[in-house]
């Protein structure tokens, strides 16, 4: 059975352009997993491929778009593609992206199918397990009948600016291909023991569980609480809470949904848990406890920056400094030291990683909420600087002091091991980011993190930092998100999709 054949069509509206997109993807993925029933049940069948959809937009003119806006125009006149993937779960996003080249460009876009190979591992839902069903030897035919995953199909060439438009192609529409975007949906379940579906807008990131255990525990007391007409709160549209294992706990008279109870707590927490604090408009917070180092701080935001979030957000502990600081005390990054490395092939060590003022503005606000300090007493407990992030953890125990002189000669007023990757994988994904971390040890002076002191520490303090982590969000949440994708992030000939 050939592979289901659709006309390239042209569209001048986004709504049926993404109905088209879902028929086109529907039709596909279902042509793929009918033959790999057929595969698994014994028959024996020739090479099956199915492709993806794209999307083109081709223009002759410079866009006149509005110049306060980053994204939604292409960079000048020619043949823009990108290939597309899982239209229900990017619904709302493809039809934004559609809307603006449409208002921006006033030509029609295309959509038809693609030259990419969807892989067989990619079509499964998220409870289908047929391939574990195959004998050894019909699984070794596997790889003779349907496509498997091409890493040379899911670079970042795009995202880091190094693609090259070869013989004519179109140029990139997304920084994401489809091949990359299904790969990464696939890597977050496996990371965080979390489907795609509950991620959120806004993503806070720990380094410590005792962050995530506050957030349980203010997760399961919001659901108990029913919301009060007469006394509305932001939170009022917070809907479920969702826990690794995919177990989801609705709010009191938010009906349940078909998939809620297929949910099930696992036998041992995933690498990076993430946990979701659900909203109707996917505006809620999903937090993840990334653990400790920049090798986990790189890989999970690598597959979160796929469903192109309008900001995260890094709240940990980090090392301070300075002799001034006191243990408790916050430090809101402004500039970063990245001795992490891990990004150095992707993010060259030249390239700065600028603060962004709306995310800013929302964390210092946030502080000030929270504390009931301001202006001048808001300084007792928190300073503006630059985090220097270091991949040794034992830097301390180096010869020479190198370390100690490097960061003084930055003017570094704390150390951790995650945020300057944070922040860099932000600039190179155009994900806006942002660091507020709580002084846990001053290991240059003395003080350091020893049992009873830091269990003492952390009781009195991860209440109060993730309530301002939360309150930033809020406040965030009140701008638009054409506002807090700055164009800091953009590049000289940026694609057009946010």
């Amino acid at each position: 059975m050939p592979a289901p054949k659709f006309p390239t069509q042209r569209f001048d509206q986004a709504a049926p352009a993404l109905a088209y997109v879902t028929q086109l993807y529907d039709a596909h993925i279902a042509y793929l997993r009918q033959s790999l029933q057929r595969f698994v049940d014994g028959e024996p069948l020739k090479q099956v491929r199915a492709r993806y959809p794209f999307v083109r937009i081709h223009t002759d003119t410079v866009a006149r778009a509005d110049s306060r806006l980053s994204y939604g125009f292409v960079a000048g006149p020619g043949t823009y593609e990108t290939t597309l993937t899982r239209p229900d779960l990017f619904a709302d996003y493809y039809r934004e992206q559609f809307e603006l080249l449409l208002a921006n460009h006033g030509v029609a876009i295309e959509v038809g199918v693609g030259a990419d190979a969807i892989p067989v591992h990619f079509s499964l839902a998220e409870h289908q397990h047929l391939e574990g069903q195959l004998t050894p030897e019909r699984r070794a035919l596997l790889p003779d009948v349907f496509d498997l995953p091409d890493l040379a199909s899911m670079d970042d060439g795009i995202a880091n600016g190094t693609w090259e438009t070869r013989g004519g192609a179109p140029r990139p529409l997304a920084l994401f291909t489809a091949p990359r975007v299904d790969y990464s949906l696939h890597r977050l379940r496996h990371y965080t023991g979390t489907s795609p579906e509950h991620f959120q807008n806004f993503v806070l990131f720990t380094n410590y569980q005792f962050y995530i255990d506050e957030f349980v525990r203010m997760g399961h007391a919001l659901m108990q609480r029913v919301p009060d007409p007469a006394n509305p709160q932001d939170d009022d549209d917070c809907i479920a809470f969702v826990e690794p294992g995919n177990v989801v706990t609705r709010r009191v008279g938010v009906p349940p949904e078909a998939l809620d109870g297929l949910g099930v707590v696992p036998p041992r927490l995933p690498q990076m848990p993430a946990y979701h604090l659900v909203r109707r408009t996917r505006d809620g917070i999903t937090m993840v406890n990334i653990g400790v180092g920049p090798s986990n701080a790189k890989t999970i935001t690598d597959h979160i920056a796929v469903l192109r979030p309008h900001a995260w957000i890094m709240l940990g502990h980090c090392a301070g400094l300075r002799n001034s600081q006191q243990l408790g005390d916050y430090v809101l990054a402004h500039g970063y030291v990245r001795e992490d490395h891990v990004l150095d092939e992707d993010l060259p060590l030249w390239v700065p990683i600028p603060p962004l003022a709306e995310i800013q503005l929302a964390l210092e606000g946030a502080v000030a909420d929270v504390t009931k300090l301001h202006g001048y007493e808001l300084k007792r407990i928190m300073r503006t600087g630059t985090v220097a992030s270091t991949d040794n953890r034992n830097w301390e125990l180096l010869p020479q002091r190198e370390p100690e002189r490097r960061f003084s000669q930055s003017r570094a007023v704390a150390l951790d091991m995650e945020s300057a990757t944070i922040a860099a994988n932000g600039f190179r994904f155009r994900v806006p980011y942002g660091t507020l971390l709580c002084v846990s040890d001053k290991p240059l002076h003395g003080e350091l993190k020893l049992p009873g002191m830091a269990n003492t520490f952390y009781r009195e303090r991860v209440d109060q930092h993730l309530r301002i982590g939360l309150r930033a969000i809020e406040r965030l949440r009140g701008n638009r998100a054409g506002q807090l994708h700055s164009r800091k992030l953009r590049s000289f000939a940026e694609v057009a999709f946010q």
